[in-house]
């Protein structure tokens, strides 16, 4: 691909795409080392309710700041040397993909009865009342993007990794397949959590519904567009598009959340915050947008 989705959707795009200071992997790794510091107070203020965190509780609430800064130390390493932090990037996300598969299965626990009489040990209620069994994962989501990101693809678009020695890997997709893939996972995860998430309230607001929809067309957008060796550019449109209506669901959610609670007299109470509408939980679908737009950009590696 000799030039970026981006400027097929919005040829003036390739003039202001130029001047950005970091390539796509680098926005991407930017991007995972943020959410990865993100997601600890997230969790945090999640396991926060019970108004005592247990042990294992606490791993994903350190891991994800100290992975966050790992990261973030991995960035400026590959300033002078590559492969170093090539490989210190790659355990950080290792390590969150395992937490996040942990802590999906610690979840899991949660939301089923092991004692209970064949037919009621999971049910509907148990997985709209216990712990988001999705939410953890996207530890490991953000592993299978930031390890994606952190290995050169070279020749860009080819699904050839460059690994130590001058080795090769053949992947059966392109990076840019690859992070549509992604994104079409996050966002799917995004949309059942926030359907379980609402779910408690039984959908009472009808405006609760345009996440919802908005997750789907996201999902599909994403995935389908995987799917496809040579998009067209109607394709790209509708992608970047369903991206954007992401962003902008997100945001208004988290602001819709905010209002939701503060008092009647608009006086903020952090009991309200910690137990009412989860305000970070909206930015999800704007994080996904984000990213997904970011797959838009040059695949190619900046010359130093």
């Amino acid at each position: 691909m000799s030039t970026s989705y981006l400027s097929a959707v919005w040829p003036a795009a390739g003039r202001l795409e130029g001047r950005l200071p970091l390539s796509r992997d680098q926005w991407m790794l930017l991007m995972a080392a943020v959410n990865e510091i993100f997601l600890g107070l997230d969790i945090y203020l999640a396991h926060s309710i019970s108004g005592t965190i247990v042990p294992n509780e606490w791993i994903p609430i350190i891991f994800g700041p100290l992975a966050g800064a790992v990261l973030l130390i991995a960035g400026l390493i590959a300033l002078r040397n590559r492969p170093l932090a090539t490989v210190l990037a790659t355990t950080a996300f290792l390590a969150s993909i395992a937490v996040g598969l942990l802590g999906a299965y610690f979840h899991l626990l949660r939301a089923i009865l092991p004692y209970a009489l064949p037919g009621q040990r999971v049910s509907i209620d148990l997985l709209v009342w216990a712990p988001p069994i999705l939410g953890p994962l996207t530890f490991s989501l953000i592993g299978l993007l930031g390890i994606s990101a952190a290995w050169v693809e070279d020749p860009p678009d080819s699904g050839t990794l460059i690994l130590f020695g001058d080795r090769r890997l053949q992947l059966p997709y392109s990076k840019t397949r690859a992070y549509f893939f992604m994104v079409g996972m996050g966002t799917l995860a995004t949309l059942i959590s926030s359907v379980l998430d609402h779910a408690r309230v039984q959908f009472q607001n009808p405006w609760l519904w345009i996440p919802t929809l908005a997750g789907v067309i996201g999902t599909v957008a994403a995935v389908a567009l995987g799917a496809l060796d040579r998009p067209t550019r109607s394709d790209l449109t509708l992608y970047a598009l369903s991206m954007v209506l992401l962003v902008f669901v997100g945001v208004v959610g988290a602001v819709l959340h905010i209002d939701v609670n503060l008092t009647s007299r608009g006086t903020l109470v952090g009991e309200r915050f910690l137990r009412g509408a989860p305000v970070l939980a909206p930015l999800l679908f704007a994080d996904m947008g984000t990213l997904g737009l970011l797959v838009l950009l040059d695949p190619r590696e900046r010359k130093a």
